[in-house]
């Protein structure tokens, strides 16, 4: 179970504590999705991420499609063949308008800027969601989406697949069982570089290389709805380094880079191993932020204080050439992409499928403890299974909510350049007042949470 921590009680107001406090054991007050065992869902974004959504989630053999929406309307088209009944829309208001309240729940894979904006309808309709990480844009979208779906008592998961992994399950066994002691430190590394660098860089890293918003535009293809696309945002004209996709993934406006996207894997894995909460404060390193870009290489330190009889932590993020030190030392594998934990008798050291503990002498007769996570049928399995019977999801929106939170601080210390003080009750950074653009926005005329 994710025991959350007496400060994350403190974050969110009762509802959501209630439900963080049993985040694996919850059984939603709309467990019975319908009397057939069957559920009704609208999919929301349908290529891409989308497309492998749809798929894994239709083979439980267990959904109607009801309804399918993508702003470009190709992938409509070519899933709707799959799926002749299934109405289709481009804008996600209008399916809620005309199916809402006859479907079951929704799958939700657009772009990142417009997740809680095609989450909350079904939220406020009191609909399951399965929902593509981040959770949400900002700090202030992912608090709202959280505080929603206590309020439903819902059935949700965020699409963070690694977390029903074996490797997962069993570091978290590991970890809180005292398998390397008190863990004080702790490293996450993403080997991806995507994002703003030089033109050499972008040849070796990236899908292309833009160091600018692009002074004229482009015609949109005649399938997609730029406009639609935009959602929320502020109003650009349309151009291919926005589309399509992950082409977006760079630019602040409409993502947050390999932080929030990667960062919801990855560090999702020391979140839950070692309970955490709110960070108590967060400092970022690397080039000068960009106002329109993210950078492709950065580092955030986040500290965070006693949880229980736990320890006071610092967790550090590294993306692309940043690394631990005791990695470029290479004093653990060079893994290009990890998780290392360092505690009072030992280190241990993992990433998707595989985890080692160090150093390998010491621990060469060392007996694992029995398995005491349950094993998962499967991310997407048991999303739909607690959504028809009631159970558990390993990654509902009351844990990965305040994990996408945590997130986007790296973010956040990184675009105002200094270290920030976290106050999660009120959703500001102490005596920063500069940093509250970057936790909260507007959205654009015609789009709204409410």
């Amino acid at each position: 179970m994710h025991a959350l921590g007496r400060r994350r009680f403190l974050v969110q107001n009762t509802a959501i504590a209630a439900a963080a406090a049993t985040s694996l054991s919850l059984v939603p007050r709309r467990a019975r999705a319908a009397a057939n065992d069957r559920m009704k869902v609208a999919f929301i974004g349908v290529g891409g991420r989308g497309g492998s959504n749809l798929k894994a989630i239709t083979a439980t053999g267990k959904v109607d499609v009801v309804a399918l929406c993508d702003v470009d309307s190709r992938f409509v088209e070519n899933t709707a063949k799959q799926f002749p009944a299934a109405r289709k829309f481009q804008d996600f208001r209008k399916l809620y308008d005309a199916v809402g309240k006859e479907i079951d729940a929704a799958v939700v894979s657009t772009t990142e800027h417009t997740h809680a904006f095609a989450t909350m309808p079904a939220l406020q309709l009191g609909k399951h969601v399965y929902c593509e990480k981040p959770l949400a844009y900002n700090i202030a979208e992912t608090r709202a989406v959280t505080e929603a779906a206590a309020r439903a008592g819902v059935v949700t998961q965020m699409g963070t697949q690694i977390h029903a992994g074996e490797n997962y399950h069993r570091v978290v066994e590991l970890i809180q069982s005292g398998a390397i002691g008190d863990v004080h430190e702790a490293h996450v590394w993403v080997g991806r570089a995507w994002g703003l660098q030089s033109e050499a860089d972008a040849k070796k890293n990236d899908r292309l290389f833009v160091d600018s918003r692009p002074a004229t535009g482009m015609t949109p293809p005649s399938y997609l709805d730029w406009d639609l696309w935009l959602g929320p945002a502020p109003k650009r004209p349309f151009h291919n380094v926005y589309f399509p996709g992950p082409n977006w993934y760079r630019w602040w406006d409409f993502g947050n880079g390999t932080m929030s996207d990667l960062g919801s894997h990855w560090n999702d894995l020391p979140y839950w191993a070692l309970q955490l909460d709110a960070p108590q404060t967060v400092e970022a390193f690397g080039p000068p932020a960009h106002p329109e870009i993210a950078p492709a290489s950065m580092s955030a330190e986040y500290h965070y204080g006693q949880r229980g009889d736990r320890v006071p932590v610092k967790l550090t993020w590294h993306q692309g050439t940043h690394k631990p030190e005791i990695w470029k030392r290479g004093e653990i594998p060079q893994w290009n992409s990890g998780v290392l934990f360092i505690g009072s008798k030992g280190m241990l050291l993992s990433d998707y499928r595989k985890h080692l503990l160090l150093p390998e002498d010491d621990f060469t007769d060392f007996v694992p403890p029995e398995p005491f996570i349950p094993d998962s049928p499967g991310h997407h399995e048991e999303w739909v299974a607690a959504c028809l019977s009631g159970g558990q999801t390993g990654s509902p929106f009351s844990y990965a909510g305040p994990l996408t939170e945590a997130n986007h601080l790296g973010n956040v210390a990184y675009r105002v350049g200094k270290k920030i003080t976290w106050d999660p009750v009120n959703m500001k950074c102490v005596g920063c007042p500069e940093a509250d653009p970057f936790i909260r926005r507007e959205p654009r005329s015609g789009w709204s949470l409410s």
